[in-house]
């Protein structure tokens, strides 16, 4: 059976893996080098986690890791837990407990992440993507509110995007849009630039105006791409 993988921060509790009994030797630094290069065996890893041990415990490390695969999870727990992997005692690894009254709102991925996940299942040739229109919003909506808005008040800066995704070697290819709006006194130098989030949507249009953009964008959150 085929596994969706979604182009967002994973939450679910299949997709993480809770590992300790890690000795206190290593340093955390080392113990994340080690962890990584094990578990990325088994798929790509979203982050590795070292924290030091409970006051409570004895001394010692854990770790969370967190895959985009729900099968690349299973298959590392299965295949690591008690097993000594790169110390002399074996560790427990544990998939994450699942918390039903609890919802993940479901985070964008930075364009960074989105990149190193389409390169790793589609191959850095495999897939590719073009903007389609890039309009900067911040003007029309000045104009709009230019009647109601002080003029010493502070403006946003606002840009709309839309672009396609194309896989070559499956002949597909889908179209996206979206938004991204920054108070411009949080935009200073060293901030990097805004990313826009990638939106499936049916049709891209030539809007003119801010309304006839609602119809078409949804935006959820705006990660930053750091220079």
């Amino acid at each position: 059976m085929a596994e969706l993988v979604s182009f967002t921060v994973p939450t679910e509790s299949d997709k993480t893996l809770l590992v300790w009994e890690l000795s206190s030797g290593p340093t955390a630094e080392a113990l994340h080098h080690s962890l990584f290069a094990v578990f990325s065996q088994f798929g790509l890893l979203y982050s590795v986690r070292v924290f030091p041990n409970a006051a409570v415990a004895r001394p010692g490390f854990y770790a969370i890791i967190k895959f985009y695969s729900a099968r690349d999870a299973h298959r590392a727990q299965k295949a690591c837990d008690q097993k000594q992997l790169f110390q002399n005692s074996p560790v427990k690894v544990r998939l994450g407990t699942k918390h039903k009254a609890v919802q993940h709102q479901a985070l964008a991925l930075n364009s960074s992440q989105c990149q190193e996940l389409a390169n790793y299942y589609f191959g850095f040739n495999g897939w590719s993507k073009r903007i389609i229109k890039l309009q900067d919003l911040s003007d029309l909506e000045e104009r709009a509110n230019e009647d109601t808005v002080p003029p010493l008040q502070k403006q946003s800066l606002k840009f709309f995007c839309a672009l396609e995704v194309v896989l070559p070697s499956y002949e597909c290819w889908s179209p996206g849009a979206g938004m991204a709006e920054e108070p411009l006194d949080n935009l200073e130098e060293e901030s990097g630039k805004i990313a826009v989030e990638y939106r499936p949507c049916e049709e891209i249009t030539d809007a003119s105006t801010e309304d006839e953009l609602q119809d078409l964008i949804q935006p959820r959150c705006w990660p930053r791409l750091r220079s």
